[in-house]
């Protein structure tokens, strides 16, 4: 679902691995497991039909680029508390900026909210570019 605002995108994507199924060890460095591998790639090709459907629109990437980005994800968990609500946020954000071609240091600002949906897990996003974010001096 696309919303009016050219600043902003709603969309859904699945559920990303749990922080503890995200890495593996391989020859004493930590790597993504292949399930994030995985994931990352899921989300790249949702990424590409959401472009190619325009509810992320060229327009929004090419702010994204330009500003800063805000992230509004409500993560929708089979249960209540075998998950902390945190522990998916680096990979999605992680996937979602390279599957758009944007660098996630530009993410100035998160909101995230855990909801229960055990017939369908997922995550809703929305995906915001700022124009006129200012740091502190």
């Amino acid at each position: 679902m696309a919303t009016d605002d050219a600043t902003r995108a709603r969309f859904s994507l699945p559920l990303p691995p749990s922080i503890n199924q995200q890495y593996a060890t391989v020859r004493g460095r930590r790597v993504l497991s292949k399930a994030s591998r995985r994931y990352k790639r899921d989300v790249g090709k949702a990424i590409t039909r959401l472009r190619v459907q325009c509810v992320i629109p060229d327009a929004l990437v090419a702010d994204l680029k330009e500003g800063f980005i805000g992230l509004f994800i409500d993560f929708f968990f089979e249960t209540p508390r075998r998950r902390d609500l945190d522990g998916g946020l680096k990979i999605t954000q992680d996937a979602i900026c390279d599957a758009l071609g944007v660098n996630d240091n530009r993410v100035v600002d998160v909101h995230l909210v855990k909801r229960i949906d055990p017939l369908r897990p997922r995550i809703e996003v929305e995906l915001e570019a700022i124009l006129d974010w200012r740091f502190d001096a």
